[in-house]
């Protein structure tokens, strides 16, 4: 692991990538930025987006709601987490996840770092006058094979 460094960023600062999953990410610490300890970004949904059901082996995933609604699926239970609200997943543990508000902004943490990789695969970044990459989740399937930062188990669920 390397240094900590002091890493400021405010609210419009940061790499953008569309996820190829759906969204729009803005890098606010990166895992170099972290010495390796965790990777962090703000993502801004669209209403219905869903996420497969994954898990990821070597990072916890740690989500502060900061708009909108989610339903959070894990292991067979369905969670309802609102504007404020914040949802611990641990390493290992299948989990998937459905806007169901107009849309949702987002801060996420991986602990420790290691995703950034397969965040960097299955991403493009945004470029100025371009419009959104259609969602794609066969490049996120196969980043997720590439790299390890993530399991592919299944669709999202209903």
């Amino acid at each position: 692991m390397n240094a900590l460094a002091v890493t400021i960023r405010q609210g419009d600062e940061g790499e953008q990538r569309w996820f190829c999953g759906g969204g729009l990410h803005t890098w606010k610490v990166t895992e170099s930025d972290s010495g390796g300890a965790f990777l962090m970004w703000e993502s801004l949904e669209e209403g219905g987006k869903a996420t497969p059901l994954h898990l990821h082996a070597d990072a916890d995933e740690t989500f502060h709601l900061l708009e909108g609604a989610v339903v959070l699926y894990l292991d067979n239970e369905e969670r309802s987490v609102r504007t404020g609200g914040v949802a611990v997943v641990p390493r290992g543990v299948p989990h998937a996840f459905k806007v169901t508000s107009p849309h949702a902004r987002m801060l996420w943490v991986h602990t420790p770092g290691g995703g950034e990789a397969f965040y960097r695969v299955a991403s493009d970044p945004v470029i100025p006058g371009e419009g959104r990459p259609p969602v794609n989740f066969g490049r996120v399937k196969a980043a997720a094979e590439s790299t390890g930062g993530a399991e592919i188990l299944g669709p999202p669920p209903e």
